[in-house]
């Protein structure tokens, strides 16, 4: 199923492809908790920018692996690629258009990610 999204201006939109059924992260890291974002991770493959690669920002922070990606006119992270899966894309749920019809969301314990992240990694293949 293909979903349209964006940032909150509009100024970004993308397109990502998904299951009718899927698991998103409920992250407790830092940045996650701050942004409340829902993690939908999949393979680099099934995400396609449509606009707005100038209006983004990136941001690094500890490892430098992550790139977080900003729009710069109103702040929002639609996506970035993330340290886990550093060959996917990680779509933020809440900035879908339209939803897959079962979203489970679990909870993640980003706060421990040295022992937890390794278990995402099947999430891009």
């Amino acid at each position: 199923m293909l979903h349209k999204g964006s940032c909150h201006c509009g100024a970004v939109q993308f397109e990502v492809e998904a299951a009718d059924e899927v698991e998103v992260e409920d992250c407790n890291c830092s940045i996650c908790q701050m942004s409340g974002f829902l993690h939908l991770i999949v393979p680099l493959r099934h995400f396609r920018l449509m606009q707005g690669q100038d209006h983004l920002q990136s941001y690094r922070f500890n490892t430098g692996t992550a790139e977080h990606l900003f729009c710069k006119t109103c702040g929002v992270k639609p996506f970035y690629v993330p340290r886990s899966n550093p060959d996917g894309m990680d779509v933020n749920l809440r900035c879908l258009q339209t939803r897959p019809k079962q979203v489970t969301i679990v909870k993640f314990d980003g706060q421990n990610w040295e022992q937890v992240g390794p278990q995402l990694r099947e999430k891009s293949q």
